[in-house]
């Protein structure tokens, strides 16, 4: 979400559909391969720096001095599922609370300020004992105590420079000023001059130390609207939100990280403190920076800013294990929108010694004109307008699901696509695959790799990212490595394994009156 100005919607207003409809092009790919021969392990091992402060936050400095600027990544630990019952939703608030600035920055008097966003609290914690009341609530108090809340917020207004933060960024040069929360991680990422280093260690640091509360509830209400938006709107979101739910019956990857709407409008400021308390920690974090910046110069720099960050313990990894499925389920939805068809199955989280076979059957199914789904369902039958899938969904992070989905061309439904489908994971399971579309699902995977590192910010995040999930940055070279030696009877067993009834969840949308439906286009490659 871009948080450079107040109440900017989300880019990701289609999701998972949209982040597969969307990827980029082995075309792409390939022209950033040529660019990028030399960019192998051993060159990056050369310039890039790894070091765990005392506190425990992990840096990584990756030296690129190709142009006078630098690119970084925050990755905090947390996600939709590390909410508690009745919390969810907290970490996407967090995303949000993270642009409102400091007890600097964002105020003209912040030792009045936080009398005043005190009194805000104090006013609500009232207002929401007397409207959660199981019996004897006065609606007479109840109208004045939320009338007290919102005066109060009111008048907490006047301490407040809207969009401070993101001001100082634009005008120090500072592009891409954005993040994001999924099930698993919040992110947060921007660009800058490579002289701007210092700057960016103090903002960034100042903002990971201590929120503020500033204009929590008005936000929480920017939330509630994000909701009805990208889910309650859009039956795509309806029909995932409840699919999800379907597909898990003990794991919080079954609740939708933008939140239930009975938690967004009860939750409070004190509350997500103490998620920001437990999870908004040094040791909860890495923080990758990429660029044209040296890293004997840097590092103190950032260890003096970074390394005010309090010290406190990791948080405890989660205790909620799915059970296994053992019949199919199914999600039907009647609506007035274009039709649609999905189906998940359960698969071990990326640890797994398959997970790169995942990869694989993701690609083969999946990614470009040349793929399965693409060849019998969009050009051969034209049963479909779009088809794909992808290895992950909703995370990665612990045993997810394996999604396929199609969108059916006029006349067509979404049964036919359902067989479409399942006549193509059938050959998965009894041929083997040929040498030609095997050779292409590893040769993908080194473009994508090289890809991905072809710009700092991409850089940033990917090394990052394998740092906090691998303890190493170079687990984004052994991801491809182990693409390579996935073998057809790795296919053919892993499909056998997963993709059989009893693991599967089916979810479509049944078109209750004509709708425009989506024009067939060429499909791009990649998986999400």
């Amino acid at each position: 979400m871009d948080h450079r100005f107040p109440r900017t919607r989300s880019r990701r207003s289609l999701g998972w559909l949209g982040s597969l409809l969307f990827s980029g092009s082995l075309l792409g790919g390939l022209l950033a391969a040529a660019s990028a021969q030399a960019q192998d392990i051993a060159s990056f091992e050369k310039r890039t720096t790894v070091k765990v402060l005392a506190n425990g936050l992990t840096l990584v400095i990756v030296e690129r001095p190709e142009a006078p600027v630098f690119s970084y990544f925050t990755h905090v630990d947390v996600g939709g599922a590390q909410e508690g019952v009745g919390q969810t939703g907290m970490a996407h608030m967090f995303e949000h609370m993270a642009f409102k600035g400091t007890d600097r920055i964002g105020t003209n008097n912040f030792a009045l300020e936080k009398l005043a966003v005190d009194k805000v609290e104090k006013a609500y914690q009232a207002y929401d004992a007397e409207r959660r009341k199981p019996y004897g609530r006065d609606a007479a108090k109840l109208a004045q105590l939320e009338k007290d809340w919102r005066a109060a917020m009111e008048a907490a207004e006047k301490f407040v420079v809207q969009n401070e933060f993101g001001e100082i960024v634009d005008r120090v040069g500072g592009t891409g000023l954005n993040a994001f929360t999924n099930t698993d991680e919040t992110g947060y990422f921007y660009s800058l001059p490579s002289n701007r280093v210092e700057l960016w260690a103090y903002l960034e640091s100042e903002r990971m130390k201590r929120p503020v509360m500033r204009q929590f509830y008005q936000e929480r209400d920017v939330v509630n609207e994000e909701r009805r938006m990208r889910t309650d709107s859009n039956p795509i979101g309806r029909l995932i939100e409840q699919a999800l739910a379907a597909a898990y019956t003990a794991h919080p990857y079954g609740r939708p990280v933008v939140g239930w709407p009975s938690d967004l409008q009860t939750w409070s400021a004190s509350d997500a403190l103490k998620f920001w308390e437990t999870y908004y920690v040094p040791a909860n974090m890495v923080v990758g920076l990429v660029g044209d910046v040296k890293a004997a110069q840097v590092m103190p720099v950032l260890e003096s800013y970074f390394g005010r960050l309090p010290k406190a313990a990791k948080p405890a990894p989660l205790g909620s294990d799915e059970p296994p499925q053992f019949v199919e389920r199914s999600v039907t939805m009647r609506a007035k929108a274009q039709p649609l068809y999905a189906e998940v199955y359960h698969r071990p989280d990326y640890h797994h010694p398959d997970n790169a076979v995942y990869n694989a059957i993701a690609d083969l199914m999946s990614s470009g004109p040349t793929s399965r789904l693409y060849r019998s369902l969009v050009r051969d039958q034209k049963l479909a307008a779009a088809a794909q899938g992808a290895p992950t969904f909703p995370g990665s992070k612990y045993p997810s699901l394996f999604l396929f989905f199609a969108i059916p061309t006029p006349g067509h439904s979404a049964p036919e696509l359902r067989a479409a489908i399942h006549r193509e994971i059938e050959r998965l399971k009894n041929e083997p695959v040929s040498d030609e579309e095997l050779k292409m699902v590893k040769t993908r995977a080194k473009v994508n790799l090289l890809r991905s590192l072809e710009n700092n910010q991409g850089l940033a995040i990917a090394f990052a990212k394998a740092q906090q999930r691998y303890g190493d940055w170079r687990q984004v070279f052994r991801n491809v490595e182990e693409i390579e030696r996935v073998s057809k009877e790795d296919i053919r067993r892993v499909a056998s394994q997963v993709f059989v009834d009893s693991n599967r969840t089916a979810a479509w949308i049944e078109s209750t009156a004509p709708s425009k439906p989506a024009a067939p286009a060429a499909q791009k490659g990649g998986t999400p």
